[in-house]
């Protein structure tokens, strides 16, 4: 079996434990390492996992999640650096930090280190989220083929190159707050019509739960979709006009193209701050 050390025990972490869990992995091959005593210790009477310290948990385990925020990533990877540093065994460094590149892990882990990023998105809460990795200098196909099942536990997974993790970031990592933006919107305008609060977003949360079970069904595509909804001369092809006059496509692509450059800036100053306290 694998064992697995989260590091972090946030909404992000516990996903990720939960779905573990889920998915039949045994207590025993868990462990969970929490600043927050209080908050470990929930986690641990939660799941029926170890709550350890860092050196410890750390020590002979297979794979090493870091899920903190991406700020404290840096100290933490250090801390496991150390624990790690004289240990035969093999240990995978799984970050879950945007915009932190595998190089900045990898500077502050023993040479060779095995390290893989994965920018996973808010949905695997609920065991629905999409996640996509990436192989850091060192890692092998397996060391990846590990993480991706590890994965998999909250969602779907796909494997991308790491020049390809910012506009990851902008359609996968940020693209749920774009739906709920919709959702929101969708929302205001059926009051705005007469519809009850209440009503209007069961209305607009149900039509989003059946329009996404039909885009991952494996069967047609978003045009092709869209297209069987909208009679001609009907109402969804009225309002789909409207959506186009008002600029959709381009303000989705603006906006994609904000959160892409955004995450690239935010690689950039951690790779420029790495160096810094580096001396390079």
């Amino acid at each position: 079996m694998t064992r697995i050390a989260v590091v972090g025990g946030g909404r992000i972490g516990e996903a990720l434990i939960a779905g573990l869990r889920e998915s039949g992995t045994e207590p025993s091959d868990i462990a969970v390492i929490e600043a927050v005593e209080s908050r470990a210790a929930e986690l641990a009477k939660k799941y029926c996992i170890l709550e350890t310290g860092l050196d410890i948990g750390c020590e002979g385990a297979d794979v090493i999640v870091v899920a903190v925020k991406p700020g404290d990533v840096p100290a933490v990877v250090d801390r496991i650096g150390n624990a790690i540093s004289d240990s035969v065994h093999e240990s995978i460094v799984v970050s879950l930090a945007a915009g932190v590149p595998t190089s900045v892990l990898e500077n502050r882990l023993s040479a060779g280190s095995p390290v893989v990023r994965v920018m996973p998105n808010t949905a695997m809460l609920v065991g629905q989220g999409v996640s996509a990795v990436c192989k850091g200098r060192y890692a092998r196909d397996e060391h990846l083929e590990k993480v991706v099942a590890i994965m998999e536990s909250v969602g779907s997974v796909v494997v991308v190159d790491e020049s390809q993790m910012d506009a990851v970031t902008a359609v996968s990592g940020s693209g749920p707050a774009y739906f709920f933006l919709l959702a929101e919107a969708m929302v205001d305008a059926a009051v705005e019509q007469g519809i009850s609060r209440d009503v209007a977003l069961r209305l607009a949360s149900g039509t989003a739960l059946g329009a996404g079970a039909m885009l991952t069904g494996g069967g047609e595509g978003p045009a092709d979709l869209r297209a069987g909804v909208s009679s001609p001369g009907g109402t969804t092809a009225a309002a789909i006009r409207r959506l186009e006059a008002g600029g959709l496509r381009s303000a989705v692509a603006n906006a994609v193209e904000a959160a892409a450059t955004r995450s690239l800036e935010l690689a950039q100053a951690a790779q420029k701050a790495d160096d810094d306290e580096r001396g390079h």
